[in-house]
């Protein structure tokens, strides 16, 4: 007689709460989801399938961001673990939720340019095909609006370097996509 004893995998909804505490290796006070870049948790069988879209093709830190996830899961009791690249459609800052949001304020560096235009670009997007690059990028610090951008490329090439003009302190802009 064999004895066959049957192991309840984790719900979905439990593999989201662990993710949730995978942080960001560039930006670690926000974690993988809260930056939308894990778009699906499946089980097929008895493996763990994530799919993860990088914040943009090339991105340096998309190999630590996968071992980040692997480790993290196996301390969870995970042993069969997948993680799929999902390209398409392309992560935007739209998928940032407003409490990553709020913590990029208060670490220092200025959010995303939120809302959408009627053709569903992001509000920045929009401006920068329209011609308009000068994007009132509120400072995190002191919320002015008298700002001006020091260079397209910041601290990691997802930011661009601003610089405030009435408290004069610099900080990065969490670039559009």
């Amino acid at each position: 007689m064999v004895n066959t004893v049957a192991v309840a995998l984790p719900s979905t909804d439990q593999v989201w709460k662990w993710l949730d505490q995978v942080p960001d290796p560039e930006i670690p006070v926000v974690s993988v989801t809260e930056l939308g870049i894990i778009r699906e948790i499946r089980w097929e069988g008895d493996t763990l399938v994530i799919a993860v879209t990088p914040t943009y093709s090339g991105c340096p830190a998309t190999s630590v961001i996968d071992l980040s996830i692997e480790a993290h899961l196996h301390g969870q009791g995970i042993g069969k673990l997948r993680l799929e690249r999902r390209l398409s459609p392309p992560w935007t800052t739209d998928w940032v939720t407003p409490d990553a949001r709020e913590k990029l304020r208060a670490y220092g560096i200025a959010p995303p340019i939120d809302g959408t235009a009627p053709d569903g670009r992001t509000a920045a997007r929009a401006a920068r095909m329209a011609g308009r690059s000068n994007l009132i990028v509120a400072c995190p610090r002191c919320g002015s609006g008298h700002t001006e951008r020091v260079s397209q490329f910041g601290s990691t090439p997802c930011k661009a370097a601003y610089r405030c003009k009435d408290c004069l302190e610099p900080f990065d802009y969490f670039k559009c996509h």
